[in-house]
């Protein structure tokens, strides 16, 4: 049986809590920080090539706009519903996540970046002094970034993403929500009208199950027997319930773990027919699974490539892939581009390719094996890798790489955005002008 609310500490007492902090429509607010005109209208933005809605204004969900619908049947209707759409700003987005996570830095000294818009915050206090909190912790976010963030603290992390969704469904809270300061019979009655697919960690096929043992709601797996679900599924929902009981199972992390592969991969805007195009595609890749690897201190075994054609194209079905065991554990932009253009002699030149992608596998630590002279590569004992990422830190990312992949013009098949803001806060070039009246 879930512990009693007479458990929880009272107003007065100071305990410690996890706060989850969430940026509102995150795409959508950042594209409205830099175009006041787009406050309070219709926006999606789409997808990679302009191809669906990723992320929708509440005005556009209103319209009955659909995530993941595809922007060539929304876009003979945007004018009559005075839809505005953008491409995809990676660069602007990350620029300004990376702002509201050094922001939320200044509010607790431990903090799990979670998700590109949202994170997590240890935090402590009575439950008056958390309220407080989290109501500085969105006023200052909105007046430094001008981003709209919701608020949830909570005893785990599980009912702190409860919390969150219920600040941003509840206008009369403002956007923030201290589960514990909520009266008992309001929580319990939020809990039993939530469905259980809505619990952070409970996926569509998992629910099916849970229903099979007539667990409909978040307030039926909290009640259930914890032991139980342990069993019949495995320890992690054995966690979510006693997360919902406000017993903190899951551990906060100050940087998540990159697991054990990497994965990069795109649709191309236009196919692609020859070796030359894949050959860069292969470089281009390869190098930014070598960054990522030097980023985390990590080293690859294995790295697969591969290359398909797309599903709707009837005429040509090919997908080559290839595997490749490399010479021994290494991060070396050289050795991984060298492998992964090991596919190139079976593409079929002719054949239209609509994705491609390349993974290394088998991760280790850096410093997990020792490294003998004879089998570090002489590229890796001269910090290529390394001294690439520097170059590129300090003159942009497209200011050098390796053979074709470094390539100042930027090939034909790259992503499509044709509706794209500017770079506001990462290109000189394209900095907002701002003109007195």
């Amino acid at each position: 049986m879930p512990p009693s609310p007479l458990d929880s500490p009272g107003p007065s007492q100071r305990g410690e809590y996890i706060a989850h902090v969430d940026v509102n429509s995150f795409y959508v607010s950042c594209e409205r920080v830099f175009d006041p005109k787009l406050d309070a209208r219709p926006v999606i933005v789409l997808s990679n090539n302009d191809g669906c809605a990723v992320a929708r204004s509440s005005e556009a969900k209103t319209l009955g706009i659909e995530m993941g619908a595809p922007w060539f049947k929304l876009a003979a209707d945007a004018d009559r519903l005075g839809l505005f759409a953008k491409s995809s700003n990676y660069e602007l987005y990350g620029e300004m996540s990376a702002r509201v996570m050094r922001l939320l830095g200044r509010f607790s000294a431990w903090v799990e970046v979670y998700s590109i818009d949202e994170a997590f915050l240890g935090v402590s206090g009575t439950l008056d002094e958390l309220q407080t909190l989290s109501e500085r912790i969105k006023a200052e976010v909105f007046r430094l970034t001008g981003l709209p963030v919701c608020v949830g603290i909570a005893k785990s992390k599980t009912l702190a993403k409860m919390a969150n969704k219920t600040a941003k469904h509840i206008k009369e809270l403002g956007g923030v929500c201290v589960w514990d300061r909520a009266p008992a019979q309001t929580t319990e009655n939020l809990l039993a009208r939530l469905p259980v697919v809505e619990v952070w960690g409970i996926g569509p096929r998992l629910t099916k199950r849970l229903r099979g043992l007539d667990i409909w709601t978040a307030k039926d797996l909290r009640d259930a027997n914890e032991v139980r679900i342990r069993d019949k599924f495995s320890i992690v929902q054995m966690r979510t319930v006693l997360e919902l009981r406000g017993i903190p199972c899951i551990p906060m992390e100050e940087e998540r773990v990159i697991k054990d592969q990497l994965i990069f991969s795109r649709s191309f805007s236009d196919p692609i027919t020859d070796r030359v195009g894949m050959e860069q595609v292969m470089g281009i890749y390869a190098q930014q699974a070598s960054a990522r690897l030097h980023k985390h201190q990590k080293q690859a075994k294995i790295l697969s490539a591969w290359a398909m054609t797309s599903y709707y194209n009837q005429h040509q079905d090919h997908q080559p892939a290839i595997t490749v065991k490399l010479p021994g554990p290494t991060a070396d932009p050289v050795v991984l581009t060298r492998a992964a253009k090991q596919l190139l002699p079976q593409i079929l030149v002719g054949v239209k390719y609509a994705r491609a992608g390349v993974v290394v596998m088998d991760l280790q630590p850096l410093a997990m094996q020792e490294t003998f002279d004879p089998f570090v590569s002489a590229h890796e004992a001269k910090q290529i890798g390394p001294l690439i990422q520097q170059i590129r830190s300090e003159h942009g990312v497209k200011s050098i790489g390796l053979g074709r992949a470094g390539l100042q013009r930027g090939p034909a098949w790259e992503m499509r955005r044709e509706m794209m803001s500017p770079r506001y806060t990462t290109h000189w070039r394209e900095l907002l002008t701002v003109k007195a009246a």
